[in-house]
C-alpha cells in the first residue's frame, strides 16, 4: 500500500470523529454567528484557503456553515490526495493546488482570501512556520479557523499498565520534524494564541475532543485499533530499547478495545481581526 493510499484510508477513518468533535466545539465557539458576521459583502463569494486539505474533509464540514456562494483553494503537497477530493455541491467552486507549504506558504493569494482554515495541521508544524502563517494572515486581515490540534490528552477507560509511558513517548515522537520544522505537537495552540493576539486578532478556543467508544460500534473499534497501533509504533521508534514492553502494551490494549473508551484531546481556534 502506498503512503498516499494509507493516508487517504486514515483520513477516511477519522472523518466522522472529526466532524462530531468539531460540531461540539462549534457551539462553544458560537461559530455560526461569528461566520455570519464575517460574511463578505452581498454578491461577493466566500474565498477560502484550506491548508493541507487532504481529501477535502474540512471543506465538506465547513462549507454548509458558510452562507452564500463560495470559492475554495484546496492546497496540499500530495497530488494523490488532491485527486480524491470530490466535486462540491451547487454554489461551491473548488480549485486544487499542489504546493510545498514550507517553501511556498507566502505565495498563496492571501490578499484575496476571507478565511484561511486547516484541520489537524498545527501540531505538525514548527514555531517559525506558525509565525509565518500568522504574519501572512495578519498582513491582509484574514480570519482563521484552525481545527483539531492535539493538546496531548489521552484518557483511557479503563486504564492499563503502560498508558503513561506510551503517552509520553508518543508526545515526544509528535515533536519530530514533519517537513515544516520541529513540530510543536501539543504546544501548538499555546504558541498560536499569543501570536494571534499580538497581531491584533480576537481569539476564541474550544475543545474538540474525539470520543471513541469501543463498546459502541465497529467504526470506533477500527479507529481505536489504528490509534493503538500508531501510538505503539511511534513509541518504539522513540525508545527502541523498550520494544518488548511497548509491544506488550499494544497487545494488551488491542485485547481491551471492545470494552474501552478513549478521549483524545484536541482544540479548535477561531480568530478574526480586531
Amino acid at each position: 500500500m502506498s503512503s498516499a493510499t494509507f493516508s487517504a484510508d486514515w483520513l477516511g477513518l477519522r472523518e466522522p470523529f472529526d466532524a462530531a468533535a468539531r460540531s461540539r466545539a462549534a457551539a462553544r465557539l458560537q461559530l455560526d454567528a461569528r461566520l455570519a458576521a464575517l460574511r463578505p459583502a452581498t454578491g461577493t463569494p466566500w474565498r477560502v484557503i484550506d491548508l493541507a486539505c487532504g481529501t477535502g474533509a474540512n471543506q465538506r464540514w465547513l462549507s454548509p456553515r458558510l452562507p452564500g456562494p463560495q470559492q475554495w483553494l484546496m492546497v496540499d503537497h500530495d497530488d494523490a490526495l488532491l485527486r480524491r477530493i470530490p466535486e462540491p455541491g451547487e454554489g461551491v467552486d473548488v480549485v486544487r493546488q499542489r504546493l510545498d507549504l514550507m517553501a511556498s506558504l507566502e505565495t498563496l493569494p492571501w490578499h484575496a482570501a476571507h478565511l484561511v482554515t486547516a484541520s489537524a495541521l498545527l501540531d505538525l508544524v514548527g514555531e517559525a512556520w506558525l509565525h509565518r502563517l500568522v504574519a501572512a494572515c495578519a498582513r491582509h486581515r484574514v480570519a482563521l479557523l484552525m481545527s483539531l490540534s492535539v493538546d496531548g490528552r489521552h484518557r483511557w477507560t479503563p486504564e492499563a499498565p503502560g498508558d503513561g509511558e506510551v503517552g509520553l513517548l508518543f508526545a515526544a515522537h509528535q515533536r519530530r520534524d514533519k517537513g515544516l520544522g520541529a513540530a510543536l505537537g501539543a504546544k501548538a495552540v499555546a504558541t498560536l494564541l499569543p501570536a494571534l493576539r499580538h497581531a491584533g486578532y480576537q481569539v476564541r478556543q474550544a475543545r474538540s475532543d474525539w470520543m471513541v467508544d469501543g463498546r459502541r460500534h465497529t467504526t470506533d473499534r477500527h479507529l481505536m485499533g489504528s490509534l493503538i497501533d500508531g501510538m505503539a509504533d511511534a513509541a518504539v521508534e522513540q525508545a527502541p530499547e523498550r520494544t518488548d514492553a511497548l509491544r506488550g502494551w499494544q497487545s494488551r490494549r488491542g485485547e481491551l478495545v471492545a470494552q474501552t473508551r478513549l478521549r483524545v484531546g484536541h482544540v479548535d481556534v477561531l480568530a478574526w481581526p480586531g
